[in-house]
């Protein structure tokens, strides 16, 4: 099911693009990003056309080289970028590809405007901070709104952070050209101190003056706590930031980021952003977004336990999500289309491989394993332990990127007998080097920092019939050409499967069922479904194209296996 049925695209021409700022305060990881992406749904809604762009603190060009534990998943768009994940947030809701144009660093602004001072673009003009800094931004937000109705701007960070004083200048200057074209929204913070028992308004209250320093007076202040804002907390807020009480909007917990749009629509949200903006409304239909909503907080009668094997959650005396966002998102999806309950449980890579009772004791209680996306050589004997276990006790396994490599390494070890087999990421020197680094081709790679070669974005593969991967496929009707066998799926990575090892695994039983049209790269491998229910492993990222309302085939197929293992092992308990 898709988005598109209740969320309609407008195709005109558009001539007087609005813009939608959206920035933060009081402390990071509120949600300005789910706080847009729900705007964005209602506006949607209405028939508007929606794009976006997130702008970004960091020097870093683009996120691909941070560690997911300093900043989060990593989220692959088809036309290579990597960005943050909040990127992958509008995705699944506007149900809408973003790409390079939707993302920008601070990084990647200094470098433009460096090189066009240097190329003499700014006729030998002083280039300072203000105001070309600013003007390019203000720039690449333009871009974004060609022929679009409203474009939304995340502001990363918060106000008051001198990292991104550029873009709220952007905010001053463009709304200075443009008042009616312009609106701010700030999303704060309303803590609950144990000790009071009541939401406390005074952070809101100096946030939003460190605004009104910037020469910023925000349109509307979203509300996020544990609970719903109630009247008196809003009408301080509204008295002191000088706002109506009515753009006061309240975004409190909740068990589901889908219901955010909802909980908005209550509140007119999306009625009072269009009025201010001068756009006309309609009433809107949400029947499909009620029915997931419903789906999600429906009582589940069945429950299924997914393992992901990982490396990247431990932050210093807290475990995080957000490194595997994408991938729990896409098992949640598929989850709530099976009817199941979902639990998720890490396993740390590390400590399962020095045998620690509390991971092998999560790894033996899974329904279905999953190793992930990773780099380097932190946990990589864990990983490949848990790859073992899966195959010894037919669990069902789906393995991701790494998780693919991984897998191709365990079975040349132990079934094959390459006892020394490895990936030269880890062991350069390794005499049965089954994943490698190969030379790079411009046809198939792009070069990214120091020489380093990856494949990114979005690459055909092609399915061979009769295999477990082509009946997924085949069976959801999304092969992107049926006659051909062909799929598409986002790859990130820079290692690949050794041809030189194709034939001698092959012989063992292994399955090559998936190549690149030129049959040049490796891109999906699996066992037998005669000798292991579901051991399946690709090269590419599914989850980064799963969305709430259409499931990924392979996490929909994946989760019926695990359901199935689970009910099976009952029987045998």
């Amino acid at each position: 099911m898709s988005f598109h049925g209740i969320l309609p695209l407008k195709k005109k021409k558009v001539t007087n693009t609005k813009y939608i700022f959206v920035s933060g305060g009081v402390l990071s990881g509120l949600g300005k990003g789910i706080t847009a992406a729900s705007l964005g749904v209602l506006l949607k809604a209405h028939g508007y056309s929606i794009d976006i762009i997130k702008c970004e603190n960091y020097l870093n060009l683009d996120s691909g080289n941070i560690n997911p534990i300093e900043h989060g998943d990593v989220f692959l768009c088809e036309d290579g970028l990597e960005a943050d994940l909040d990127l992958g947030s509008y995705e699944r809701f506007f149900d809408q590809e973003v790409g390079q144009k939707n993302f920008t660093t601070m990084g990647q602004i200094y470098l433009d405007v460096i090189e066009k001072a240097r190329d003499l673009q700014f006729h030998g003009a002083t280039v300072d901070a203000i105001p070309y800094v600013p003007e390019e931004v203000i720039r690449r937000i333009k871009k974004v709104g060609e022929n679009i109705d409203i474009v939304l701007v995340e502001l990363g960070g918060t106000a008051g952070e001198y990292q991104n004083v550029i873009y709220y200048e952007a905010y001053r200057i463009l709304n200075q050209r443009q008042p009616k074209d312009t609106l701010h929204i700030h999303v704060t913070y309303f803590p609950r101190p144990a000790h009071i028992n009541e939401l406390k308004s005074k952070p809101t209250q100096m946030s939003v003056k460190v605004l009104n320093s910037m020469g910023i007076q925000p349109d509307f202040v979203i509300g996020r706590a544990e609970q719903e804002i109630d009247e008196k907390r809003k009408g301080k807020v509204a008295f002191h930031c000088n706002i109506d009480q009515e753009d006061v909007i309240s975004n409190p917990d909740t068990k589901s980021i889908y219901e955010i749009p909802l909980i908005f629509a209550r509140q007119n949200f999306d009625k009072k952003v269009l009025k201010k903006l001068n756009l006309p409304t309609k009433k809107i239909e949400l029947k499909s977004w009620k029915n997931l909503v419903k789906t999600i907080f429906k009582e589940k009668n069945r429950h299924v336990n997914i393992a992901i094997v990982a490396k990247y959650i431990a932050t210093g005396d807290y475990e995080l999500q957000d490194s595997y966002q994408s991938l729990t998102e896409s098992l949640k999806h598929a989850s709530w289309h099976h009817d199941a309950k979902l639990g998720v449980t890490f396993v740390n890579a590390e400590k399962l491989h020095k045998k620690h009772k509390s991971e092998l004791k999560k790894l033996k209680a899974a329904d279905g394993i999953v190793v992930p996306i990773g780099w380097g050589e932190r946990g990589v004997e864990g990983k490949i332990d848990a790859i073992t276990y899966a195959r010894k006790n037919k669990v069902p396994y789906l393995g991701l990127c790494y998780g693919m490599q991984l897998a191709c390494v365990e079975f040349a070890r132990n079934v094959v007998g390459l006892k020394d087999a490895h990936t030269t990421e880890v062991s350069p020197d390794t005499p049965h080097p089954i994943i490698h680094d190969i030379p790079f081709d411009e046809k198939y790679q792009r070069i990214k920092g120091d020489g380093a070669s990856m494949r990114l974005g979005a690459y055909d593969c092609v399915l061979k019939p009769s295999t477990l991967a082509h009946s997924i496929y085949k069976k959801h009707h999304k092969f992107k050409n049926a006659k051909q066998n062909l799929i598409s799926e986002r790859h990130r990575h820079r290692f690949e499967f050794n041809n030189d090892y194709r034939q001698i695994l092959e012989e063992k039983g292994f399955i090559i069922s998936g190549t690149s049209p030129d049959d040049f790269f490796v891109e999906m491998i699996e066992l037998p479904q005669s000798q292991h229910p579901f051991f399946l492993a690709t090269q590419a990222h599914p989850e980064y194209k799963s969305r709430p309302l259409d499931a990924h085939p392979i996490f929909l197929e994946y989760l019926s296996a695990a359901l199935e293992y689970q009910k099976q092992y009952q029987k045998q308990s």
